[in-house]
């Protein structure tokens, strides 16, 4: 079964005075790209939590943030009264010897002045942590359940395009005898209108016309375009993380029809030919969303 690289997943950690939310997005990338927004208080373990991300999800352009709501008074900023009064003292005993009697900004002036606001440092609870890494772990658990739903439409779709570049092969047989014998018709006109029909060596005509043939012959393309298509299906089936592989199977089949349609010479095949690259780019489009 297939998995798409797109997804999104989101869980959320109730902690005794905080609300951390944790948020995970993945779009299509050959490789993993991986980008991480994490609080101060919890960077000590971005490595531990990009190793983790990596080894679950594999490649994509994935975005990782962890929001914090914290629900305590206890642990907001905190104003630092006695730098506050001190700044309070200094500021009026200036403008009082200065004659300005106006005091009403001090406040706003003060406030924004250097440690008016105090912020203590956190330190990391190791019990709250692993509450938050369990969150992580459903988070990630969450988008892979997304991209296992986007999978299997991908799936639906990719199957019916293989499905369909099969029935046009299958079309292929009706239009080979016609063509052949169209391009003995037209070689045969031909000749007989440059050098006259009397002057015709029929013996040595036909054994160019079958060599010319003979580098027409389409058989071996159809064999392996058939296989390609068998096994662009059993990779599907098969494999969870076969993008890439997919891709290049993609591009084999792509070598098989062109050289179908370099060796047409007949309008039906031509056509049949253009409707299967038509169903391959949609199928190489969607490839790309493949994990």
């Amino acid at each position: 079964m297939i998995y798409s690289m797109t997804g999104y997943g989101k869980a959320v950690c109730e902690l005794p005075n905080k609300k951390v939310t944790i948020e995970i997005k993945s779009l299509n990338s050959k490789q993993m790209d991986l980008s991480t927004r994490i609080p101060t208080l919890y960077r000590e373990k971005e490595l531990e939590v990009r190793s983790e991300i990596s080894a679950s999800l594999l490649r994509g352009k994935v975005d990782f943030t962890i929001f914090v709501e914290t629900t305590s008074a206890d642990h907001l900023a905190q104003l630092n009264r006695p730098v506050i009064e001190a700044y309070h003292k200094q500021l009026k005993d200036i403008a009082t010897s200065l004659g300005e009697d106006g005091h009403s900004d001090l406040m706003r002036i003060i406030m924004t002045l250097p440690d008016s606001v105090k912020v203590e440092a956190q330190q990391l609870d190791e019990q709250e942590w692993e509450k938050i890494h369990n969150t992580i772990v459903t988070t990630i658990d969450n988008l892979n359940a997304f991209r296992k739903q986007e999978g299997a439409s991908l799936d639906a779709d990719l199957r019916k395009r293989i499905s369909l570049i099969s029935n046009y092969l299958q079309e292929v047989p009706k239009y080979e005898s016609q063509r052949v014998e169209k391009i003995r018709q037209r070689i045969q006109a031909n000749l007989d209108e440059l050098v006259g029909k009397e002057n015709v060596d029929e013996n040595r005509l036909e054994q160019e016309l079958i060599f010319y043939i003979e580098k027409l012959d389409i058989n071996e393309e159809k064999v392996r375009l058939a296989n390609h298509l068998k096994y662009f299906i059993e990779t599907m089936e098969k494999e969870d993380q076969g993008g890439k592989k997919l891709g290049f199977i993609a591009q084999e089949i792509g070598r098989e029809i062109n050289t179908l349609g370099s060796k047409a010479n007949e309008a039906n095949l031509q056509r049949l030919v253009i409707q299967m690259k038509d169903e391959l780019e949609k199928i190489k489009e969607q490839v790309l969303n493949v994990l």
